[in-house]
């Protein structure tokens, strides 16, 4: 049975997360796909970006962030203040 994040998380315990993005069906998040010969570099400034975008609207802290070029997925540390 599954259990609510709220029911999961204590926030005074562990204000610390690592979230995991991950693409699927052999697509490339950035860098050069070898299935279609296309380059996807320019998504990285848009990732960055929106990232940036989204701290600020729910109110979390970015500790650090990684955009894999030839990995299909990104990492990001966040803290909840």
């Amino acid at each position: 049975m599954t259990t609510s994040r709220r029911k999961l998380i204590e926030p005074q315990i562990t204000p610390f997360y690592h979230v995991i993005n991950r693409c699927v069906r052999r697509a490339y998040l950035c860098g050069d796909d070898p299935y279609n010969g296309k380059n996807y570099q320019h998504r990285r400034g848009w990732i960055v970006n929106k990232i940036k975008q989204l701290a600020a609207v729910f109110c979390i802290d970015v500790c650090s962030y990684a955009v894999m070029k030839k990995i299909k997925d990104s990492h990001i540390l966040v803290h909840q203040p």
